[in-house]
């Protein structure tokens, strides 16, 4: 081969090599994509009003970042969304979480810790007017591989969480509202997906 033939073999091979990373990003992509609307459709079956990557004031000039608040038959519901494939071993006093996915072994933090400092800055702005609580959502790819922890459900039972959003009419209302005047978009780079 001469040089010439060299280099349009390696162009090619480039963009045959491009156009397949296009592909494989297209897809993942896509499939977050879904994952994602797949929970906020969920969200939106059980809560009419839902305020999505916020941060809440924590009384002492910082702010608590929330992946959802919603506001559903429960009262007002701190969401903390977890994307983990594998099996979850974890407890509410275990400083770390462990998930197995095969053969890959991973640990996070604890998130029960940092959901219950997120419900006392939202009951610090909504006071006794509402009932508050939290939960953290373990995408579809996860699943409990012990008892699940307390305030920990999976996205398939997201739905039997709350009553459905149509049932629910004016209640919190009022006290939810308070709640979005004081909070703030969470910027790009600190969300979490």
């Amino acid at each position: 081969m001469t040089l010439w033939e060299w280099r349009i073999a390696a162009a090619g091979g480039g963009a045959l090599v491009g156009f397949a990373l296009t592909l494989c990003g297209g897809w993942w992509w896509r499939r977050e994509r879904r994952r994602r609307r797949r929970l906020v459709d969920l969200l939106e079956a059980i809560a009419p009003e839902c305020l999505r990557d916020v941060l809440v004031p924590d009384g002492a000039d910082a702010w608590y970042h929330v992946d959802f608040l919603l506001r559903c038959s429960r009262g007002i519901v701190i969401v903390d969304v977890r994307n983990v494939r594998g099996a979850v071993f974890g407890a509410e006093h275990m400083d770390e979480w462990t998930v197995m996915d095969g053969n890959v072994r991973r640990t996070f933090p604890n998130p029960l810790h940092a959901l219950y400092d997120r419900i006392a800055a939202v009951r610090a702005v909504t006071g006794d007017a509402v009932p508050v609580e939290g939960c953290v959502v373990l995408l579809e790819r996860a699943r409990f591989a012990t008892v699940a922890p307390p305030h920990t459900v999976l996205l398939e039972d997201l739905v039997d969480y709350a009553e459905p959003a149509a049932a629910l009419g004016a209640l919190y209302a009022e006290p939810f509202a308070a709640l979005a005047a004081v909070t703030q978009p969470t910027p790009r780079e600190l969300r979490r997906r």
